[in-house]
């Protein structure tokens, strides 16, 4: 044990810890939502006057008017922009932007003031890589919105030990690609622990050169960790990745989870819906859970986080960013909004409406469309779900969603025959049906069966959906069932990505279902048994 961590585990500096956590805890549940959303737009709009964005749409003039007004012209100044608008308009213009050319990423004083020398990478499947500004003010947000949940957590569990102990940050590669003149790009999680407080370095596993190694190795070496450190309390990561993890403990350590993890106190996941995988953590610990936190964050901004005890995420729009929404039914076929759909603001939603997030904030992104959508399950407080990524199957005009694709699943391995431990669904278009590829752990089972099941699952849920299979204009699904570790294998082999902040999309997302035939493909080739249709 370091000096550093022995002394935060003594009795008084634990007390001041807790004490310090309930006050910031009463401080996060006092604030007023609606008015913070103001405040934040009033500043990012004062901030960003002077720079070139700013001026292409009269900032300055905004600065002058009350709020109502600004938001106004704002909303009818700026368009709605997604990613390739970005770049395309300001990014690239912005100097030399031409990061996949190898040419690095300059933007000094073009939507955000000074010159951004932080960008997150993110990977997409239908265009190359993203480079998502990054800011130090969002880097500072994000540390806040991060202190204000574990303060949360402490103040509703006055027994709990993570203050004392370590997290496990599942986190994906840890590169950072170095741009020159001070700029830099990586995973977000990579820019997260490079850039860390040092005093936080003695609380947060695996270490640089354990984070650096290939996946399986990491694998290990964090399973290891997690069985020999009594102080890990906390994991932190992606659902299947913690799925992964927690397998392999109990693969080394032979013993019910439990029973090798009497310490593990809490999981903080997001990044995907639990739902599909909770029947596994259920399996994997029985009735001695951990506790578990879910969190929404994002290359773009912090968004929501659960507090202990209650059962959805709170909206958190109190880290520098501006929230609007635009209805799902609102968006184009390829699930984007028009550059002037009309967007409500926090005071606007609706309980039950299903909207695509867009956000300006404090990293230069001004009415940005970020590809999450969410739902509002209450509005004092904002209790929200996610709903996906605003991708769905639509190939056969049905708008199956990402969240009744997961319901399905849920469903299915609810039922007891079958154990779906991963999978990706898609269409074909020529034969008019879904292809679902699903990775199954133990006896497989039957897969007309299971295509069924999920057949109905989305009937019930899916007013589009059951008419079109009524009139057979959608066809029968085709399922293939394949051993458990298939997906993860073509995700490793084929995409070149596995593990970490690396999600598999549930629902291809390429315009010429290359993904899913892909994956098809593959899991056949590595299984004898032919694809079953209903």
């Amino acid at each position: 044990m370091g000096f550093a961590a022995s002394i935060v585990r003594t009795r008084p500096l634990q007390s001041l810890i807790k004490s310090s956590a309930s006050l910031r805890a009463e401080r996060f549940l006092s604030r007023d939502p609606l008015a913070a959303q103001r405040d934040i737009f009033s500043d990012l709009v004062l901030e960003a006057r002077e720079t070139r964005f700013g001026q292409d749409y009269g900032f300055h003039s905004l600065t002058r008017m009350p709020y109502g007004d600004a938001l106004a012209c704002f909303q009818d100044r700026v368009p709605i922009r997604t990613y390739q608008d970005f770049r395309d308009d300001y990014f690239q213009a912005g100097g030399s932007c031409g990061a996949t050319e190898g040419n690095g990423l300059r933007l000094d004083g073009v939507t955000w003031p000074g010159r951004v020398r932080m960008f997150c990478e993110t990977s997409g499947t239908t265009a190359p890589t993203k480079y998502i500004p990054f800011s130090g003010r969002m880097f500072a947000e994000n540390r806040r919105a991060a202190l204000d949940m574990i303060s949360c957590y402490l103040a509703a569990n006055s027994a709990s030990r993570v203050a004392e102990g370590k997290i496990l940050y599942m986190s994906g590669s840890t590169d950072l690609n170095d741009m020159g003149d001070g700029v830099c790009s990586g995973d977000m999680s990579a820019l997260t622990l490079r850039f860390a407080p040092r005093y936080l370095a003695p609380f947060v596993e695996p270490n640089g050169h354990l984070s650096a190694l290939p996946w399986e190795e990491k694998l290990n070496g964090m399973a290891e960790l997690l069985l020999t450190d009594p102080a890990i309390r906390v994991i932190s990561g992606v659902p299947p990745w913690i799925i992964l993890l927690l397998k392999r403990c109990a693969e080394l350590g032979g013993k019910p989870l439990p029973d090798l993890l009497p310490g593990l106190e809490l999981i903080i996941h997001g990044g995907t819906s639990i739902k599909p995988y909770w029947s596994e953590f259920e399996a994997l610990f029985g009735q001695q859970r951990p506790n578990f936190l879910e969190l929404l964050p994002s290359s773009e901004a912090f968004m929501a986080f659960q507090r202990h005890g209650e059962s959805h995420m709170r909206l958190t729009p109190y880290y520098g960013a501006f929230f609007e929404f635009v209805r799902f039914e609102d968006l184009d076929e390829n699930g984007r909004p028009a550059p002037r759909a009309h967007a409500v603001t926090l005071e606007q939603v609706e309980i039950g409406q299903r909207y695509a997030v867009i956000l300006s904030t404090c990293s230069g992104l001004w009415r940005y469309h970020i590809g999450d959508t969410i739902r509002f399950t209450s509005l004092s407080p904002h209790f929200i779900e996610f709903t996906g990524r605003d991708r769905f199957l639509d190939k056969l005009e049905e708008k199956v969603t990402q969240g009744e694709v997961e319901r399905a699943i849920t469903d299915l391995n609810a039922d007891g025959a079958w154990n779906v431990r991963e999978f990706m669904v898609g269409a074909d278009v020529a034969a008019r049906r879904h292809v679902w590829v699903l990775a199954v752990q133990g006896e497989r089972g039957d897969a007309g069966e299971a295509g069924k099941l999920l057949d109905g699952t989305l009937r019930d849920l899916n007013a589009d959906y059951a008419t079109f299979r009524s009139q057979g204009r959608i066809n029968a699904p085709e399922v293939l069932l394949a051993p458990e570790g298939t997906i993860y294998d073509w995700s490793r082999t084929v995409r070149g990505k596995l593990g970490g902040q690396t999600k598999i999309p549930h629902i291809d997302p390429t315009p010429d279902s290359s993904m899913i035939t892909g994956l098809r493909e593959f899991a056949s080739k590595s299984e004898p048994a032919m694809p079953k249709a209903v």
